[in-house]
């Protein structure tokens, strides 16, 4: 499978687009779209690409994740797949963005369950879904077997990991998980994280400082 990031809205998040080759049908990963101009940026990636549009994807619904889905929604009409732990940051979220004084139009609620061990076909090409907590009590993963790649959302970044200080978080939940879910994985695999550059398997485990003894 393909990929290409965005970096959208005020909280510089990473947008993803990632889709089959062979057929071009394509899902949309973490929809933080902030404004019309990112909107257009997004679309017109689809359509320069000729890409055909299937599936939303969350990895968790943090308000920076789920800017765009309205807009999804309108324009696309996508079912929306999310881990149902996390439908309660969904309902929190305009408390969020009245707390940060952002803009926010409510996200329409997932249309599709997510859980450990699915797999997602996007075209002729599979993603595998790993329950990740910590960060957000509904996080998952999104694992491009074949293509040598991950979608982590806020699990991992380079050299850090997710911040585990807002509701539903747990440190010691984050830490255990990357590395069940995420170390286990081959030293080669890129992880696409949702802030920041990307990095690997091998390099945040022989370099972040949250799991050197």
């Amino acid at each position: 499978m393909k990929l290409q990031s965005f970096t959208f809205n005020p909280l510089q998040e990473n947008t993803y687009i990632i889709w089959c080759e062979k057929t071009l049908n394509c899902a949309i990963v973490d929809a933080g779209m902030y404004d019309s101009s990112e909107h257009k940026l997004l679309q017109d990636f689809i359509e320069s690409n000729h890409l055909n549009p299937k599936l939303l994807l969350g990895t968790h619904a943090h308000i920076d994740h789920i800017f765009g889905n309205w807009w999804v929604k309108q324009i696309y009409d996508l079912p929306y797949y999310l881990h149902p732990a996390d439908v309660v940051m969904i309902d929190r979220s305009e408390t969020m963005a009245a707390l940060w004084n952002l803009k926010y139009t409510p996200s329409p609620l997932p249309t599709n369950d997510l859980s450990h061990g699915d797999v997602i076909a996007i075209g002729a090409s599979e993603l595998q879904v790993r329950f990740v907590p910590g960060h957000a009590p509904g996080h998952v993963i999104f694992i491009d077997e074949v293509g040598e790649q991950v979608l982590v959302g806020d699990t991992i970044f380079r050299g850090s990991i997710g911040r585990t200080d807002l509701p539903g978080g747990n440190h010691e939940q984050l830490l255990q998980n990357i590395e069940a879910q995420i170390f286990t994985l081959p030293d080669n695999y890129r992880l696409f994280s949702g802030h920041g550059p990307s990095t690997t398997v091998g390099f945040e485990k022989a370099n972040n400082p949250f799991f050197q003894s």
